[in-house]
């Protein structure tokens, strides 16, 4: 027969025990605690919109920043190396070969049509107005000063900096870039001005050989399909479009053909995670060339309108 006194000691012995090894856990950090179930969830818009800032805006800048710090750092080392006679010409005749032997057929597949639509969409509105003897003007003014230095910076774009960056982007992923640093040899130097200067000499071809595919397609379909004259047409060509227009072009498609070399050698440069990064870099070169293009253009555009006027006759 138990005793009650016994009994209410051993109850308090007990729940002075659950009590101190309460306190022994908690002194211990073994007692958790039941989480609120108010707590409000924290925003995640604005860590999303600083995210999408970060990797669009910022980044943006940060490319472009980078590519105007190669394109001075090329330049640089373009004109030391001529003057001291350390260019490497056996490589910028290579590249030279290759962009001519990759560019040229795809150059005179787009100089066709691009004479033949300037030359149907200026006949049919020349008709309607009684001007068909203006069609060789619009034809200077249509494919020598917009349409030929644009068309061979796209084929630029297109077949020759997709090549570069792909070159350069596997040779980064191989580690051949890194290698070369170690042995001492610049990167710069042998890989990148010689293809500068090669994509830069091949773009002045290009935008001549365009100008007169687009010339040539224009008076034929012209003359000898639209029932133009000979004379009107030549005569009107040559009374808008001047030499000035001819070195503008030219010029244009000298600038726009380093352009494409610096942004594709910058993203071969900068490729990263294997060939999935090889493909990425193409494709970021062919894009970021062709906005930048466009750009270039219409300020270059714009600052040959207040040099030189247009012709009235």
């Amino acid at each position: 027969m138990g005793h009650p006194e016994l009994d209410g000691v051993k109850s308090a012995d007990s729940c002075t025990g659950e009590m101190g090894a309460q306190r022994t856990s908690e002194g211990r950090g073994v007692v958790t605690s039941t989480p609120e179930t108010g707590a409000a969830p924290k925003p995640a818009r604005a860590s999303s919109v600083r995210k999408w800032w970060d990797g669009h805006i910022v980044a943006s800048f940060d490319t472009f920043g980078r590519q105007l710090g190669m394109f001075v750092e090329v330049f640089r080392t373009l004109f030391t190396d001529i003057a001291k006679r350390q260019f490497p010409f056996g490589e910028f005749i290579r590249q030279c070969a290759f962009m001519a032997s990759t560019s040229v057929i795809p150059t005179l597949l787009v100089a066709i049509p691009i004479g033949v639509i300037v030359s149907i969409q200026v006949s049919n509105i020349a008709g309607q107005i009684g001007a068909n003897a203006f069609s060789g003007a619009a034809t200077g003014l249509g494919v020598i000063r917009q349409g030929a230095p644009l068309v061979t910076a796209l084929i630029m774009a297109g077949a020759i900096g997709s090549a570069i960056a792909a070159d350069l982007g596997s040779r980064t992923i191989r580690d051949e870039i890194d290698a070369m640093k170690v042995m001492g040899v610049n990167p710069i130097q042998r890989l990148i001005s010689p293809r500068l200067l090669a994509t830069m000499v091949v773009s002045f071809l290009l935008c001549g050989f365009v100008c007169f595919v687009g010339f040539i397609t224009g008076y034929v379909f012209n003359v000898y399909m639209q029932g133009g004259t000979p004379g009107s047409y030549t005569g009107t060509f040559a009374s808008f479009a001047g030499p000035a227009d001819l070195w503008f072009s030219l010029i244009k498609a000298v600038i726009f053909g380093a352009i494409v070399a610096i942004v594709a050698c910058d993203r071969g440069l900068t490729t990263s995670g294997g060939p999935a990064g090889v493909a990425n870099s193409v494709n970021a070169a062919v894009v970021n060339s062709v906005i930048l293009l466009f750009t270039v253009n219409v300020a270059l555009t714009q600052i040959f309108a207040l040099i030189i006027p247009a012709k009235v006759v």
